[in-house]
């Protein structure tokens, strides 16, 4: 029977788990067993105990499993010094920031591991249900524009009292990517007026189905399309024309969301300093693209930075900040990637051997990493630094 590890998180901040009692309950009636370090569910709200009644086996954290079992299930990489007692043959999933990881690479392949990406799960139908970035951006779609609302001087709604009528706050999100359309559904549902900017045309119909106003990219240059589900570089010149189409937006906003990003590039400079100095005193900014550089200038992960009366809050770990919702969600998008290997998995497959690794399969080929010695995604070792367009 293939033998799976849950590892408590070690990455600082990282509340999540990649497998919940109630995926660990339906992954074991696929044969599949599993073990869950003591506390790995803590920080998100599953005991040992529910996930014991799950039918997982409970192992206090530690070296003893690492280089005994089949495979393991994470949320983020976990260190250097537990992936090295993996034994040959050993299957990682997880969000392991694969571009340019040549450290990484190099001690996969060492170990003869098999690492599946999930940030690079191809967006196709058949993979809708594996999707982890789209999971995880909804979450810091939402929770972006929860802290920009209790940051804010002001209402959100429009209000109307024996005072006066208090006009709506007026948001601009940068991105119609799935971050940036949660970002707005959440805060029209606040009562907030909302503008959206997309390098895509064609993001117009989902904006304005939400309820949104689109503003429509520079038409100086055929504006940026999308390719497996995500905005493509720009030019600096788009970029610089963006910018200015902008800076007026950005004058009468009191929330901005930034949330443009195109996997693998730093994401796009799309507010200059002074671009920062036209906003009021007292409106809020959210980067969710800080930890690729940020959307706006002066951001800084993890951070809440006061400029000029104008807030800014570098969101890096959004999702953590909600690990209930977030490890189930993540949880379910990892569990239907393992009935999907299960599926692939030939009949004379032996012990450790039951999640099928088939090559010419468009989701394995899409996601998997490092193999039997090799990197299977040499096309991301080195990714070009050049600059990008909004959408994520």
């Amino acid at each position: 029977m293939t033998q799976l590890l849950i590892p408590r998180e070690r990455h600082p901040g990282e509340a999540r788990v990649a497998a919940t009692p109630e995926t660990v309950h339906r992954l074991v009636a696929k044969g599949l067993s599993f073990h869950v370090e003591a506390g790995a569910g803590e920080a998100s709200g599953f005991s040992d105990v529910d996930y014991a009644r799950s039918g997982a086996a409970i192992s206090e954290p530690g070296n003893g499993l690492w280089g005994e079992v089949d495979g393991v299930l994470c949320v983020q990489q976990p260190p250097t010094e537990l992936l090295e007692l993996l034994r040959s043959g050993t299957l990682v999933a997880g969000m392991l920031s694969p571009y340019r990881a040549h450290g990484l690479v190099e001690l996969l392949n060492r170990r003869q591991v098999s690492a599946l990406a999930l940030e690079l799960l191809p967006r196709i139908s058949r993979a809708q249900t594996m999707d982890v970035l789209s999971s995880q951006a909804n979450i810091a779609g939402y929770k972006a524009v929860l802290l920009a609302a209790a940051a804010l001087d002001r209402y959100v709604p429009m209000l109307m009292t024996a005072a006066g009528t208090i006009q709506p706050a007026r948001a601009l999100i940068l991105g119609a990517g799935v971050a940036g359309l949660q970002a707005l559904a959440t805060a029209r549902r606040l009562g907030a007026v909302v503008t959206v900017s997309d390098v895509r045309p064609a993001a117009r119909e989902q904006v304005e189905s939400l309820g949104g106003r689109f503003l429509a990219p520079p038409d100086q240059e055929p504006a940026p399309e999308e390719q497996g589900g995500y905005a493509q570089a720009a030019s600096e010149a788009f970029l610089a024309a963006q910018r200015e189409q902008l800076a007026e937006q950005l004058a009468l906003a009191d929330m901005v969301i930034c949330t443009a990003q195109v996997p693998g590039r730093p994401a796009p400079r799309l507010i200059s300093e002074a671009m920062l100095d036209r906003m009021r005193p007292g409106a809020v900014l959210v980067d969710l693209a800080v930890a690729q550089g940020g959307n706006s200038a002066a951001t800084v992960a993890g951070q809440t930075v006061l400029r000029k009366g104008v807030i800014l809050i570098g969101a890096d770990a959004l999702p953590s900040s909600v690990p209930h919702h977030a490890s189930a969600l993540y949880a379910r998008n990892l569990a239907a990637l393992l009935e999907h290997l299960l599926g692939l998995a030939g009949e004379d497959s032996g012990p450790g051997q039951a999640l099928g690794l088939d090559l010419e399969d468009p989701i394995v080929a899409g996601c998997l990493f490092t193999h039997a010695g090799n990197c299977m995604r040499p096309d991301l070792m080195g990714v070009a630094e050049a600059p990008v367009g909004a959408g994520a």
